[in-house]
């Protein structure tokens, strides 16, 4: 069931279900924010968002589901957790900015922006080698993306990379970690949903601490 809210954006519609949803895949406390916007004060990527932490909060409240699924701020969120750590009702933003990703991709609302592309090609370095090797994630993300075509940007950064291999700042080939088996066992549990339940445990332990 949707209904029709106004909004400085105009008339738009809100699903009510949407924030239920939210808060059953989260375990987060949704209804105890009262906007004091420490999450917001506190973020340290906040003035890339569209959307500040503390009001996409209260847009997933009233279920505008549209414009928080359209938004750059569920990709662009870094996950430090600064604002789990201030936030005084512990309401677990971190795992609804997990939550509403994981939306976004299952109902493939990422046409907008290349954000998940990259995270995807971020993590496949992660994966395959423990750490990332930058070299590489610019190749794979260059073909995937489809930046291969643009001339004159692949020339600008291939001149990039030449001035970063002068200074050392690059390497050639990628080397694996020592406990590599150990993080591909993470990417094992996160695929089988085991890993939700682990996070929440350890930001709570760093709450008590």
């Amino acid at each position: 069931m949707t209904v029709r809210l106004t909004t400085p954006q105009g008339s738009e519609s809100a699903d009510p279900s949407f924030a239920e949803e939210v808060m059953g895949r989260s375990h987060a406390k949704l209804e105890r924010c009262y906007q004091c916007q420490a999450c917001s004060s506190g973020c340290p990527v906040a003035f890339a968002f569209d959307y500040a932490p503390h009001r996409l909060l209260r847009m997933v409240q009233f279920g505008l589901k549209d414009r928080v699924l359209d938004s750059q701020t569920v990709w662009l969120c870094a996950s430090c957790e600064t604002c789990a750590t201030r936030c005084p009702n512990d309401i677990g933003i971190v795992h609804v900015m997990d939550t509403l990703r994981d939306i976004a991709i299952r109902e493939e609302r990422t046409a907008q922006t290349k954000l998940p592309l990259f995270h995807n090609t971020f993590l496949g370095e992660i994966r395959r080698h423990g750490r990332i090797h930058e070299l590489t994630l610019i190749i794979q993300y260059t073909f995937a993306s489809g930046e291969i075509f643009h001339v004159r940007k692949l020339l600008k950064d291939a001149l990039l990379g030449a001035r970063m291999f002068a200074k050392d700042k690059l390497v050639p080939l990628p080397k694996k970690i020592k406990g590599i088996g150990i993080v591909k066992s993470i990417f094992r549990q996160t695929e089988r949903g085991n890993c939700s339940h682990e996070r929440r445990n350890y930001s709570q332990e760093r709450k008590n601490d």
